[in-house]
């Protein structure tokens, strides 16, 4: 018997998230967004009110005891998220504000310092803009060369293309894990060890696989991987940035202020050491601490759990649009378990506009995103300006797949109708 047979998953969980309760426009809430920001559980809420109802203080350098406390939870939370990715060392863990944040990190720290004229920089075309863009900007200050790994067939990271770009003059490999748009899941391990055998560092976007995969830093063998915590059922305003400890230790510092120093003097200073060199200022310390409840939430559950209910989902998902006859997704097709891509389906209906789309489904109360999901150039290659993107997580459900597909037909029904 599947999961999907007996009382799955979304159903036993989604009583956990308060949002899912909620009507829109008089219909429940059927929210299919969540590869944008996933809903956040009681138990996560709970913890980010406490904090300030209970402890809220600064962290650090306070001698009372409510400092003491924020301190001890917001440093805990970084033991739980080091011991969730499986990273070698507490220190190695960088909390910021997201992962763009965490990308530029790296860029300006490391990428401005260490690149040189006719350096290369592999990405891929795939890349969310927060991959592209940090890269656009060191290349023009250093001179290196962006260079890009192409689709397969199947719209697929091009393994073979990639061996062809490798070379001496590779220093930076940068790569998103699974796209948010294609839903392909990039073998990670083979591109970062192929990498390595020319000495080139590699970060691994995770943004789209923390939340839904198993992950071991340490088994992958990447050099930084960034993930934000509101696509983790953590709030707005926290990710990190994990590195291996040689090479944050080498890198400088990417903002200066209080926290991230050790001793100041009126025309020098000492940094203070990993990870606090990289924290400027006075941080999310309640959305740091909810982030640990996160990960507590998730771990809870089981990764792996995850992972096969949302195969299951996306098997489900994708035999209901394959109903479609005018309906094209974008990115390989899963098996019929649903494996070798992530629970979401970005498509296009021939004919219609899919912010269209996306609006008169959001009057039948189904939440999913139109437009380029900051994949531009992907889109571009694709030879469409945008799509319609459903995503899922645990929390959803086949009968919630079920409403989705009647308020698509519907949807498209009406426009044909308009336009006869």
């Amino acid at each position: 018997m599947t999961l999907l047979q007996e009382k799955t998953l979304g159903d036993r969980l989604r009583v956990d998230f308060p949002i899912l309760s909620r009507d829109v426009y008089e219909k429940r809430l059927i929210y299919f967004d969540s590869a944008a920001t996933s809903q956040k559980p009681h138990a996560v809420l709970n913890v980010l009110r406490d904090y300030y109802e209970q402890i809220n203080a600064n962290v650090h350098r306070g001698a009372h005891a409510l400092s003491a406390e924020a301190t001890d939870a917001y440093e805990g939370a970084r033991d739980k998220v080091a011991g969730f990715i499986k990273a070698r060392s507490r220190n190695e863990i960088v909390y910021t504000r997201n992962a763009t944040e965490a990308i530029n990190l790296v860029a300006y720290s490391w990428g401005l310092n260490t690149l040189k004229p006719g350096d290369e920089i592999i990405v891929s075309v795939m890349e969310h803009h927060s991959n592209l863009i940090p890269w656009q900007i060191v290349a023009q200050k250093t001179g290196a060369i962006l260079k890009h790994v192409q689709l397969t067939e199947t719209e697929e990271f091009d393994l073979e293309q990639y061996k062809t770009l490798l070379s001496e003059r590779t220093k930076l490999v940068s790569v998103v894990h699974v796209s948010n748009t294609l839903g392909c899941i990039n073998p990670v391990e083979e591109i970062i060890k192929l990498a390595h055998q020319y000495e080139a560092k590699v970060l691994i976007d995770a943004c789209q696989s923390v939340p839904h995969l198993p992950i071991n830093v340490q088994a992958m063998d990447c050099d930084w991987l960034v993930a934000s915590g509101h696509k983790m059922c953590a709030p707005t305003g926290i990710g990190f940035l994990y590195g291996k400890l040689d090479l944050l230790e080498s890198m400088p510092p990417f903002l200066g202020g209080g926290e991230m120093i050790q001793d100041v003097f009126l025309d020098s200073f000492t940094c203070a050491e990993l990870p606090h060199k990289f924290e400027a200022g006075t941080p999310a310390i309640g959305e740091a601490i909810a982030l640990g409840a996160a990960v507590d939430y998730l771990s809870g559950i089981g990764m792996g759990n995850i992972h096969a209910y949302e195969e299951e989902l996306t098997a489900y998902l994708f035999k209901k649009l394959a109903e479609f006859p005018n309906l094209r997704t974008y990115g390989p097709k899963p098996d019929r378990e649903g494996k070798g891509r992530a629970a979401l389906a970005a498509f296009n209906v021939a004919g219609l506009n899919a912010s269209d789309l996306s609006t008169l489904l959001d009057h039948e109360g189904v939440a999913i995103r139109s437009g380029h999901h900051c994949t531009q150039p992907l889109h571009r290659i694709l030879g469409v300006t945008g799509s319609a993107r459903s995503s899922l997580y645990f929390y959803n459900t086949r009968d919630e797949i079920d409403r989705f597909v009647i308020a698509l037909k519907d949807t498209i029904d009406f426009f044909k109708s308009v336009a006869e």
